[in-house]
């Protein structure tokens, strides 16, 4: 992943927007397509330091959520992405 996609929030959503399209051809579940963006929210919130405000505001955000609402946001971020592209 370009380190420039996280350094500008809309071409983060735009990013994923065209992950999720290209995961919807494959013919992936939406349900798996959050899976796998919760997955990838866990790794960024791990590794990567925000770059600004509303990636810190997405990080304090998960660091305070359980699992389950973790699976939550990752499926919002989703949508989101998806109907921003």
């Amino acid at each position: 992943m370009d380190q420039n996609v996280l350094e500008n929030f809309d071409r983060w959503k735009e990013f994923l927007g065209e992950q999720v399209d290209k995961a919807q051809a494959m013919g992936m579940s939406n349900e798996r397509i959050t899976q796998v963006a919760q997955k990838m929210g866990s790794f960024l919130a791990d590794k990567v330091d925000p770059k600004n405000p509303q990636e810190r505001l997405l990080k304090q955000m998960w660091d305070a959520s359980s699992p389950d609402e973790q699976h939550t946001l990752a499926g919002i971020m989703v949508r989101m992405a998806d109907k921003a592209h």
